[in-house]
């Protein structure tokens, strides 16, 4: 007597169907125009201070090679403002200004986040203040 395979097997079903249709886009990633329209520049911390009534937040006075502004960044749990002047680090340009206990914010400084703990991105201090960040 034949053995006979169950109706749907592999044998039967013969190779995979092909399509064209292009998977679904990932919503964890975006396409590298949208990366393309942020705009990260290096700036020198040319001055630092504690924002009054909170543990970790610092006004830093940045320099962004035509100019000056203020960031407010909460990494004062980690640096203090004496050790972040002269420092170099990456910022978002075009981020729109938000308001941080009183203080107006223009851009953000990147960190790595360890354990919650803030953790700067090193910057070649050779970089002049200014470059776009690719």
């Amino acid at each position: 007597m034949e053995e006979q395979k169950p109706s749907g097997s592999p044998a039967q079903a013969g190779p995979p169907i092909e399509t064209t249709q292009a998977a679904p886009p990932d919503p964890e990633r975006i396409s590298i125009d949208r990366f393309m329209e942020v705009d990260l520049r290096v700036a020198e911390i040319r001055a630092a201070v504690r924002v009054p009534k909170s543990k970790k937040l610092i006004e830093m006075t940045v320099f962004t090679g035509d100019g000056e502004r203020t960031i407010v960044a909460g990494i004062g749990t980690k640096y203090t403002p004496e050790e972040l002047v002269g420092r170099k680090v990456v910022i978002v340009a075009n981020l729109q200004p938000a308001k941080l206990m009183g203080v107006e914010s223009n851009g953000m400084v990147l960190a790595a986040s360890i354990d919650g703990e803030p953790s700067l991105l090193a910057v070649d201090p050779s970089v002049p203040a200014g470059t776009k960040v690719k």
